[in-house]
Parts: C-alpha cells; structure tokens; sequence
C-alpha cells in the first residue's frame, strides 16, 4: 500500500506524526510526504523522519508517476 501525506494539516495532526501512527500500524507502508514548504527539513530528508520519498507542492501527475516509479 502507498500513502501520499501532506506534511502540515491546519488544526489537525501533522505528517511527522502521522507517519509514526501508519509505521506503527503497518511497518510496511510506503509513505510518500508532500508539502508546499520545500524548504522544511523533512522534505530535505524524509527517510530520517520514516518516509520513503519527498514530493513538493503543487505537482503534476506525471512528476508523481516519476517518485512512484522509483520505489
């Protein structure tokens, strides 16, 4: 199964969080986390906070194709 994550949900939980509750749940889920905050540091690096690739924000179908792709 593959999860697509936006890193920041206003007034709810956040992808770094979330991610931990899909991993707990699923160790096996593949988390892709998307944000239109590119410079954040979880979008430099995914793979420390649990996720297993980066997208930013807007994106076009065939640039998510691409990341999927190479998983």
């Amino acid at each position: 199964d593959l999860v697509i994550l936006d890193l920041t949900i206003h007034g709810g939980i956040g992808g770094k969080e979330t991610v931990r509750d899909i991993l707990a749940i699923n160790p096996n889920a593949k988390v892709i986390v998307s944000s239109g905050y590119s410079d954040d540091p979880i979008m430099a690096d995914p793979k420390k906070y649990g996720f297993i690739s980066a997208i930013a924000k807007p994106y076009k179908i065939d640039e998510l194709n691409a990341v999927i792709s190479c998983l």
